[in-house]
């Protein structure tokens, strides 16, 4: 380790963040190497190392010999302090060498308040921040993740973009990158090549023009630039990479456990939920496989827990098998076993009996509105007898703390359904005290709200957010409902929710929002304690724009949108019958019901969308 980073360590909260040397890390003789890849997550290492999705693209690309991607997280405001004043820049954990000396800076864009972040990120590199600075063909920025979805934001200080997928999509812009430096090819002509591969989007490519109202006129694509960029999607998913042997952190972490993807993405169809459009067609991994890879991971780490992840967890079709495969070997170790993201319309006592065999923990369920209307507005597809017979279940098994999460703010919501959310809430509490188990043990109902946030590619991307003082006043009215004493409430700031709708609704000319606003001293924005309104308000007075016009209008049906840059699969046309059956309150059938003809299965050869819908 570089001796002026240990003289600084002493001085900073958590070291172990700083250091590397974790078992399992990957380092490789550079003689070997041909591509040196900076995978950089926009927050703090207990944040980033609890991220899955780094964890896979960390381990695909190390799985090539000739490639070696080391870890790059955001320091505390501590850490980089001490950094710029010693002028020590940005480095990876496992070499401990500067970021911009690698090839590639890949960013995980996971959350659209991570921005400054990025900007922070390369500025400590010292890395130019903008890509027209960036004239030689290395360091190149990219960037993928959820936000990639709509990435104009930061389309003047990314390179390239990785749409859907990313597993298989990185090793070929590699590969391509590899071969652009032994040819000694120019940055210019390496994106244009670039542009050729599926799932990739080069900014630099594409001209954007806007009407006098603000609104884009035309997207116009040069040198023979795709128009939309359709996402990457890794069509086996069963046989594709998955790290059994991940790196152990040393530092406790947000989530220290095994973690394995049961599916990837999701039969629901819920009309907010941009994942849920995003990673169309839902494709599951054999349950046999994902024994194997449990295990094997468990084996590797050393870990007490492990969790199977999804969108939606209890729709995976072979879960019980799993589970029972499962903890015949993880009950005589004491592993625990979690479940997270499960749908109250279809827990069951078999499936409880499983999760609590070696540790009990807290449910959690997120039935998103408290009134059976609105429910079926957004399309979620649960009953309040589906919620309230799960709670029966779950307390007659001896679980006494559930947690609830709703939206406030939905399309057409009205104060009676804010005021459901209180009548759902005394029906739980209700339920527990008629289980004749649970009444000496004291019930820990927790009822969390956010702010709804339309986003890209979903069947209310055309809606507006509602203005935060109005989310407030919904707020008290439901906190005034809540008067029991066993419920606790939770709210998320309003302040927030609207700068991550301005950004997950904006366009290319929020890049100058956004470098003002790292200027001014934003960055790890995802924390409250560095977060500030006036920062933005003051950025986007100053460029001539406003926090209202992005997130507060509603848009038009023929509006062209930032986001057509990409696409999902999904097509326009049903997002725009989605809204319209939202607005009737009908529901659509999940996929494995009936198909909805969304467009999904027609970016995917080999039929995924049928082949999950009829297991």
């Amino acid at each position: 380790m570089n001796k002026n980073i240990e003289q600084i360590l002493p001085r900073v909260q958590k070291p172990a963040r700083y250091v590397g040397g974790e078992y399992g890390q990957v380092v490789k003789n550079l003689a070997d190497v041909t591509v040196r890849v900076a995978l950089c997550f926009p927050d703090t290492y207990e944040i980033g190392m609890s991220n899955l999705g780094c964890r896979i693209l960390y381990g695909a690309c190390n799985d090539v010999p000739r490639f070696w991607c080391e870890r790059v997280f955001a320091p505390w405001s501590d850490m980089a302090s001490e950094m710029r004043g010693a002028g020590i820049p940005l480095y990876a954990l496992e070499s401990g060498d500067p970021v911009r000396d690698f090839d590639v800076v890949a960013f995980s864009l996971g959350y659209e308040m991570c921005y400054t972040t990025v900007m922070d990120m390369l500025d400590l590199a010292g890395i130019p921040l903008r890509a027209d600075e960036r004239e030689s063909l290395t360091p190149l920025v990219i960037a993928g993740g959820t936000c990639a979805f709509n990435p104009e934001p930061l389309a003047d200080f990314i390179d390239l973009f990785i749409v859907g997928d990313g597993e298989e999509t990185n090793l070929d812009v590699y590969t391509l990158l590899e071969a652009a430096k032994a040819a000694g090819q120019s940055k210019r002509d390496f994106l244009r090549a670039a542009a050729a591969i599926r799932g990739v989007y080069v900014p630099s490519l594409y001209d954007v023009s806007y009407n006098a109202d603000g609104t884009i006129a035309a997207i116009t694509p040069r040198d023979d630039a795709p128009l939309p960029v359709v996402k990457r999607v890794v069509s086996d998913f069963n046989t594709a990479y998955f790290p059994v042997t991940p790196v152990v952190p040393s530092t406790e972490i947000v989530h220290d456990r095994v973690s394995v993807e049961l599916t990837r993405g999701c039969v629901r169809g819920c009309r907010f939920c941009q994942a849920g459009y995003a990673y169309r067609p839902a494709r599951e991994r054999d349950a046999e496989t994902l024994l194997r890879q449990a295990v094997d991971s468990l084996k590797h780490s050393g870990y007490d827990e492990v969790t199977l992840l999804s969108l939606s967890t209890s729709d995976y079709t072979k879960l019980l098998p799993l589970c029972d495969g499962l903890l015949e070997w993880t009950e005589p170790r004491e592993v625990s076993l979690s479940l997270p993201s499960l749908r109250a319309d279809n827990f069951s006592m078999e499936l409880m009996e499983r999760v609590q065999r070696v540790r009990k923990s807290s449910l959690t369920f997120a039935p998103e509105a408290g009134s059976q209307r609105l429910r079926d507005i957004i399309n979620k597809n649960v009953t309040e007898d589906d919620l309230i017979s799960t709670c029966r279940t779950a307390f007659a098994g001896g679980y006494s703390a559930v947690k609830l999460y709703f939206m406030l703010g939905l399309p057409d919501e009205t104060d009676e359904d804010v005021l459901a959310i209180a009548d759902l809430s005394n029906k739980v509490v209700a339920a527990w005290r008629e289980s004749k188990r649970n009444r000496q043990r004291p019930l820990r109902l927790t009822v969390s709200t956010s702010h709804f946030v339309p986003k890209p590619h979903t069947a209310f991307q055309w809606e507006p957010q509602i203005e935060p003082r109005e989310y407030l006043r919904r707020v008290e009215l439901l906190r005034g409902a809540l008067k029991n004493r066993a419920i606790s409430y939770n709210w998320h700031s309003a302040d927030t929710s609207l700068i991550e709708a301005v950004l997950a609704r904006g366009d290319r000319r929020l890049g100058r929002v956004i470098e003002r606003v790292f200027r001014a001293g934003g960055r790890l924005e995802a924390w409250d304690e560095y977060f500030a309104l006036d920062r933005w308000t003051d950025a986007l007075t100053a460029e001539g724009l406003s926090a209202a016009f992005y997130a507060h209008r509603e848009r038009a049906d023929d509006e062209i949108f930032p986001w057509d840059v990409t696409s999902t699969g999904v097509t326009r046309a049903f997002l725009a019958r989605e809204r319209e059956l939202s607005k009737r309150g009908t529901v659509t059938p999940d996929c494995r019901t009936a198909c909805s003809d969304c467009g999904a299965r027609e970016i995917c050869d080999e039929g995924v969308c049928n082949e999950v819908r009829h297991v």
